[in-house]
């Protein structure tokens, strides 16, 4: 895959750069696979985990500050979090992310989320998510900091895998990250 990632989000855009130029993610598993939703990864204890590990709390010890805005069609790239009340301020993981596999949705529940959240989708947004897909309830709650514009159809591979209890694929699917032009 290739991911370009977006300059309205320069925080994550930085710090992604920095810790793939590192080497940070090369080895890490996409840990957690949950089919027609999302492929996650990034968590340094996945180097080498033993199949029974749990995984999804490791990071490189620090948090982002939250640069929410863009939404969650297929193919775009976010910073994870934790979720709940424990992080009222939405700040992002160090270093896991997730890219949206996510699942076409229709008119009608794209008004509901946007009158939930408050949300108002441009016309080219809702045509987008009834196409191409998404997961518009995590719209304003995560920050996506950029894109696949490569090799769209290895999300649906990874998403496709078989997973244990709590996600993990049966087998290891590790990354390489690489960064080609900054």
């Amino acid at each position: 895959m290739k991911i370009s990632l977006y300059d309205s989000t320069p925080k994550h855009k930085e710090n992604f750069l920095k810790l793939a130029k590192e080497g940070y993610y090369d080895g890490t598993l996409f840990h957690r696979v949950i089919n027609g939703f999302m492929i996650q990864g990034g968590d340094p204890e996945s180097k080498g985990a033993p199949a029974n590990k749990p995984l999804g709390a490791g990071g490189p010890g620090y948090t982002l500050e939250a640069e929410i805005g863009a939404y969650h069609f297929k193919g775009t790239v976010a910073a994870a979090r934790r979720g709940g009340t424990g992080n009222p301020e939405k700040r992002s993981s160090g270093s896991q992310f997730y890219i949206v596999q996510g699942k076409p949705v229709d008119r009608g529940q794209l008004n509901s989320m946007s009158q939930m959240k408050g949300i108002t989708y441009s016309e080219e947004d809702m045509v987008r998510y009834e196409q191409n897909g998404g997961t518009p309830f995590l719209d304003a709650d995560y920050t996506v900091f950029g894109e696949v514009v490569e090799g769209m159809e290895v999300i649906d591979k990874i998403a496709s895998v078989q997973t244990a209890p709590g996600d993990r694929p049966v087998e290891d699917v590790a990354m390489k990250v690489s960064v080609i032009k900054e």
